[in-house]
């Protein structure tokens, strides 16, 4: 079995917990995730399966939508609701349109200091490690993208919102900021990942699907196939003899795909490598598609 499985992940798992129990329920031992997800945190995990790892590099995850609860008036270290309580301020005379006005300020490209409690390593040590030894870490900004935020309901003192954004965006993070802008603190209490690149919360399962969907077919599940996760690459068709090279590892050049290798595109761009609807690598475009050889960047069994 090759592929992705958007698993719907549920509270109080990690995501790597998550691929154990995919591993144990698929007798697999090849299997990774796309984009960890906090435990607490619920919804679109895209687990690759088999062959589908190797591709996990080219997948396109560049956007990345989540729903989420922001409870204002309390600031814990972590920035969610599984820290502690560091500080609190009253939300008295805080009213909606002080609160829109502030989420407007953080659309478009922004500055973003990374959670303390986070995966982020520093000198080979994630800082949440280095948190839980009491230590002080200094965070550098980062640049992320916040390219819509959408006030879903504001009942005082949590205000829902979805927030579509870019790879790398923390939305306890922004919480965070949040609360400080408007002067009274806040943390995360809810958070739902509702797409993932093309992966999206409608063709999620959750673990309990995923097993008795495997009970019922002899261990086998539906998934999306790596053609489909890589829909965004070119694509060249390989001749017969293309893809014999590609599978014995030696590039292909232009007389080895039907169509010659793709035009109009810029240099270096990435493409799939396909015979009979299967894609058997991923390549970059030479700069001469007329006379330059592919570059192989992963071959798939």
């Amino acid at each position: 079995m090759h592929g992705f499985i958007v698993v719907d992940k549920p509270a109080g798992m990690t995501s790597h917990d998550v691929v154990a129990r995919v591993r144990r329920l698929l007798k697999i031992k090849k299997v990774g995730h796309t984009g960890t997800l906090d435990p607490f945190a619920t919804g679109v995990l895209p687990v690759a399966v088999g062959e589908a790892t190797k591709a996990v590099p080219f997948l396109d995850e560049r956007q990345k939508e989540y729903r989420a609860v922001i409870r204002l008036g309390v600031v814990t270290d972590t920035d969610d609701l599984d820290g502690t309580v560091i500080a609190g301020s009253p939300v008295d005379g805080i009213g909606e349109a002080d609160i829109r006005k502030v989420l407007a300020g953080f659309t478009g490209t922004i500055d973003q200091i990374p959670p303390l409690y986070s995966a982020l390593k520093r000198n080979g040590v994630p800082l949440y490690r280095l948190a839980r030894k009491g230590e002080q870490v200094e965070r550098e900004p980062r640049q992320v993208t916040i390219h819509t935020l959408t006030v879903d309901r504001i009942d005082l003192p949590d205000v829902a919102v979805t927030v579509r954004c870019s790879r790398g965006t923390y939305v306890r993070a922004l919480a965070r900021d949040v609360g400080e802008r408007l002067g009274c603190g806040a943390h995360l209490v809810e958070l739902r990942r509702t797409a993932s690149g093309s992966f999206t919360l409608e063709h999620a399962r959750t673990l309990e699907q995923l097993a008795d969907e495997a009970a019922a077919s002899a261990g086998t599940v539906a998934m999306v196939t790596i053609g489909d996760a890589l829909a965004h690459l070119g694509t060249a068709l390989l001749t017969e003899e293309g893809e014999r090279k590609v599978r014995c590892g030696m590039v292909p050049d232009a007389s080895d795909c039907e169509d010659g290798f793709p035009v109009g595109g810029p240099s270096g761009r990435k493409l799939c490598l396909v015979r009979n609807g299967v894609v058997t690598a991923v390549a970059e475009l030479p700069p001469d598609p007329n006379g330059g050889k592919l570059r192989l960047l992963r071959g798939f069994n």
